[in-house]
């Protein structure tokens, strides 16, 4: 055969397998590499309205409805999550009963839930039957309250739920979570760093553009307490109120930042559960039912050490941590004439790191002196800031994943959307306490 004939030979060959080729393949010297296709998201069929449970008007309970509209997908990150059981919160009941929080009528509430993830968008983190926590704190948004069958979720708000934990016990976690953990992280300035590789916020939030964070949080979240207040290992924390679901959360990761942690509660309630708790037995137990007495023995075994207080009762008792926080003042002392205290009241610690007080329920009315700052948890921040929402819940999975929380006790599941109303009664009416009361749908 001519040579030439068998380099033409060769050549057609050659051109033959370049034109066989498949677009996407890319030739590299000898090798030929064909990038991964894109995910395919398997289809599931969505109806187009489902069962919800709206808030009509104040003051009044929650209406059943079976034909509200499927709310839409509108952002790449979104998924949109098949509701299984939802985790009752306080403000869900008292929202209605004190005309605060709903933004418009009818109000779609609800603020987590456990469920499926049945549809994702493009840049969604989540794939089609994923087990999820979704968080929803971002009440404005009525695609995303947990009080119907579907719901809609940015991905940096949800948490991948581990195999061995139900539906029912991950929809008890997520609102008590975040507002722990940017009650400590942000507010206090805690560095989680060292946890399972948590967040810093307070560096994660200096490096982010100071515009985009919401204005209404933004002194709290910038300048709320100085890098060198921040707390150390072995430093005291005072929690007011540890029977709620905030408590618990807060205690275990106040614990395991190496703080040390000191509680207020009922003990005749809830004394010997909490005593007796592997994870959130504190290092010190407080008897609340006399508040002048829990002050003195806070005081007394703190030795003045204690500069981070943290409520989840109310304004009330607020005050009263406000007072154990204090440095010693008129303003600790009952029966004092405010009208008349020193200018300004107290005297500033020695090395200039003023105490903190975080109110989850309310702060107290009295003014504290300038040696102590009162701190609202910036929630906002984790629906408003991705960076934020993302770095917990990506933490929140690792914590779960590897089981070094405990998730808060399932005291009693009521079944259907029909029976939110009875739960939120049963909240109304104090029987739920030191624990979760669930929904299942």
């Amino acid at each position: 055969m001519p040579e030439w004939l068998s380099s033409r030979r060769w050549s057609l060959r050659t051109r033959s397998e370049k034109r066989s080729r498949t677009p996407v393949e890319e030739k590299t010297g000898d090798i030929t590499t064909t990038p991964a296709p894109a995910k395919v998201q398997p289809e599931i069929q969505i109806p187009d309205t489902q069962a919800a449970v709206l808030l009509h008007a104040p003051k009044q309970p929650y209406q059943l409805t079976s034909d509200h509209p499927v709310p839409e997908l509108l952002h790449e990150n979104e998924i949109l999550v098949r509701t299984r059981a939802i985790g009752l919160n306080p403000i869900d009941w008292k929202s209605p009963d004190f005309n605060f929080g709903i933004p418009v009528l009818p109000f779609l509430s609800g603020r987590e839930l456990a469920g499926d993830v049945v549809r994702a968008n493009s840049k969604a983190g989540f794939d089609v039957g994923d087990r999820v926590v979704a968080i929803s704190t971002d009440y404005r948004d009525q695609r995303k309250g947990a009080y119907q069958e579907y719901v809609v979720a940015p991905d940096y708000n949800v948490v991948r739920l581990p195999s061995h934990i139900s539906y029912e016990e991950g929809s008890t976690v997520g609102v008590a979570f975040v507002a722990a953990a940017l009650g400590l992280g942000v507010s206090m300035g805690v560095d989680f760093s060292q946890v399972v590789g948590g967040p810093d916020l307070f560096t994660l939030l200096r490096d982010i553009d100071e515009s985009r964070i919401p204005a209404d949080v933004r002194t709290e979240s910038l300048a709320g307490i100085r890098n060198k207040e921040r707390p150390k290992k072995g430093d005291w924390l005072a929690v007011w109120g540890g029977s709620s679901t905030s408590a618990h959360l807060t205690i275990q990761l106040a614990k395991l930042a190496g703080l040390r942690v000191v509680v207020m509660v009922d003990k005749a309630k809830h004394g010997l559960r909490i005593s007796n708790h592997q994870s959130i037995r504190p290092d010190l137990l407080v008897d609340s039912h006399d508040p002048e007495r829990a002050i003195s023995i806070i005081k007394a075994n703190t030795k003045g050490n204690l500069r981070f207080g943290l409520d989840t009762r109310g304004k009330e008792t607020a005050e009263y941590l406000l007072r154990a926080i204090s440095p010693e003042s008129p303003l600790t002392k009952p029966g004092v004439d405010e009208d008349n205290l020193p200018t300004p009241p107290g005297t500033p610690s020695v090395d200039g790191h003023r105490s903190h007080l975080i109110g989850m329920s309310g702060l107290p009315k009295t003014a504290p002196g300038q040696e102590v700052l009162l701190h609202n948890v910036p929630i906002k921040l984790f629906h408003d800031v991705p960076e934020v929402g993302s770095a917990l819940t990506s933490w929140l999975g690792r914590l779960l994943g590897e089981g070094i929380i405990t998730l808060p006790d399932v005291l009693d599941v009521e079944r259907g959307f029909e029976n939110i109303n009875s739960g939120l009664d049963r909240m109304r009416r104090g029987e739920i306490s030191g624990g979760k009361l669930v929904v299942k749908v």
